[in-house]
């Protein structure tokens, strides 16, 4: 213990926490957000979603199960969401440097090391949680060794054009052809896909997908402001003039409602943990869900055949839309969430199936 760097998170209203260093040495800044859960770090760590940010992790004990082998199935990681590790830094209370798991393959420091990702733990994310609950999300930025650094604000910049695909990509060969939408996909996204009679065509997220042939469009997740993304939603505002089905998950969702002609905003601290129950509207059916979003649709603005599809139970905030005769749907949540819960993963069954229905 008395080996390691010192190291402080500094919050831009000027709060300090004071701990050590646990993974790489260097200093870094970002976008300070905090997530719930009890496991699946290696899944967070490794999620596009929190490009450019600072995760603080609430649950007390992190690392206490290593990290996963890099095993590789249908040319994507099998246990990773990403080919990185996608967070700028991270922050925990208590890190635990025995680890044990029939699949680990080495401990989250070594990890963190590897991919020059800063952490700090010995930090009471209780009470920095609390500051980011009543506050709001800030930036923030890990500083090692008193080596400071710039303040640095990832909402500027175009994340989902440093997260997706560069190329196309193809998975699977089956006879249903999913047009897939990269705006920072995770990959458990492919692989629910891939459960069914699908081959999943990954493009970039400002491919112009409307001169392709396919029979259901998929939009992912992915980090920043959706108004960054204006060449999805003008392709979008295309496909949804036609009866191809759309499915979007989180990003995709906030993109499909800017093309429908709704708003989108910012959140407070954004829905970052997996417990946050949605209700389906229209029925007393509650789920409880993944989420990882710092934006959201105002559903006050939808107009047309669109509606609210799920609504948040903690703060009414949209979860969701649908248009009301086209088989076009989205969620703010997650329904592919690895590891869990799978509660909603029968989404992905009710959009294969809307595809089969459209193709007869």
């Amino acid at each position: 213990m008395s080996k390691l760097k010192s190291a402080k998170l500094i919050l831009e209203n000027g709060k300090e926490f004071v701990g050590k260093s646990f993974g790489f040495p260097g200093s870094v800044a970002g976008e300070v957000v905090f997530n719930t859960a009890m496991t699946g770090y290696p899944e967070s760590l490794t999620d596009p979603s929190y490009k450019g940010q600072i995760l603080v992790s609430t649950y007390p004990l992190i690392g206490n199960y290593g990290v996963p082998k890099s095993d590789v199935e249908n040319n994507m990681p099998k246990f990773f969401e990403s080919d990185v590790i996608q967070i700028a830094g991270l922050v925990i209370s208590d890190y635990s440097f025995v680890y044990s798991h029939w699949n680990a393959e080495k401990s989250l420091a070594d990890w963190l090391v590897e991919n020059k990702v800063p952490a700090i733990f010995d930090v009471d994310t209780r009470a920095l949680t609390k500051i980011l609950r009543e506050s709001g999300c800030m930036l923030g930025k890990i500083v090692i060794d008193d080596e400071d650094v710039a303040w640095y604000d990832p909402n500027k910049e175009n994340l989902v054009d440093l997260v997706s695909t560069k190329e196309k990509v193809v998975y699977g060969n089956g006879s249903n052809r999913i047009m897939l939408v990269d705006c920072g996909v995770k990959n458990n996204i492919i692989r629910c896909l891939l459960k069914h009679d699908t081959t999943v065509i990954r493009v970039p997220w400002n491919y112009d997908f409307t001169k392709d042939e396919y029979d259901g469009l998929f939009i992912s997740n992915g980090p920043g402001d959706p108004s960054m993304c204006k060449e999805t939603v003008a392709h979008l505002k295309t496909a949804i003039e036609g009866d191809k089905p759309i499915f979007g998950i989180c990003l995709g969702s906030q993109l499909l409602g800017l093309a429908s002609g709704a708003t989108t905003y910012k959140l407070k601290y954004g829905h970052r943990s997996h417990n946050q129950p949605a209700r389906e509207v229209g029925t007393n059916r509650c789920f409880i869900t993944s989420q990882n979003h710092g934006f959201a649709v105002d559903h006050s603005k939808l107009t047309g055949d669109w509606e609210p599809y799920f609504i948040n139970l903690n703060d009414d905030t949209c979860e969701g839309i649908k248009h009301k005769v086209k088989p076009i749907f989205a969620t703010q949540f997650h329904p592919e969430a690895c590891g869990g819960p799978t509660d909603t993963e029968f989404l992905f069954e009710k959009f294969i199936k809307l595809v089969e229905e459209n193709k007869k």
